[in-house]
């Protein structure tokens, strides 16, 4: 069986803990990626996130949790997320999220907006970390998404 991947990567010119720390901390996620969050991640944390696409949540169950390189986490609908933090020279950290759990079967379009969605994720973070504050690329494609939600109704 084929496994089916979404993976986005970049560099962010801040030390692994700072950028670990921003998926960590609340009040740092939800200024590039999500609306709400219930609580902080941790290990073997549940946790659910509202994201900035109205009425989009998801409840997110932390299954691994190693600061300050590696956090995994399930969604309900049996997608498993890693995001993985790597020195790539002093001071510049390489943060890699996968997405698997992908039915074969699956139109590909689900792969294409799981990774355009990670590499909107990762370089609105980049943003904010490098020039303290986002771009708001999240929030963007999170209302033309709306409008196109509006558009099919």
């Amino acid at each position: 069986m084929t496994s089916c991947n979404a993976k986005a990567t970049t560099l962010i010119r801040k030390p692994i803990g700072e950028v670990f720390e921003a998926f960590v901390r609340p009040e740092i996620i939800t200024r590039f990626w999500l609306e709400a969050t219930s609580a902080p991640l941790a290990k073997g944390a549940e946790v659910t996130w509202r994201f900035m696409v109205p009425g989009a949540s998801e409840t997110t169950k932390v299954t691994s949790f190693e600061p300050p390189r590696l956090i995994e986490f399930d969604w309900s609908d049996g997608k498993h997320v890693m995001l993985m933090f790597d020195i790539f020279k002093p001071g510049i950290t390489q943060v890699t999220a996968e997405m698997s759990g992908f039915d074969p079967k699956a139109a590909v379009s689900e792969l294409v907006n799981a990774t355009e969605g990670f590499t909107i994720v990762l370089c609105d973070l980049k943003t904010l970390m490098e020039g303290g504050k986002p771009a708001n690329l999240v929030r963007d494609k999170a209302e033309l998404i709306a409008a196109s939600f509006k558009e099919g109704a």
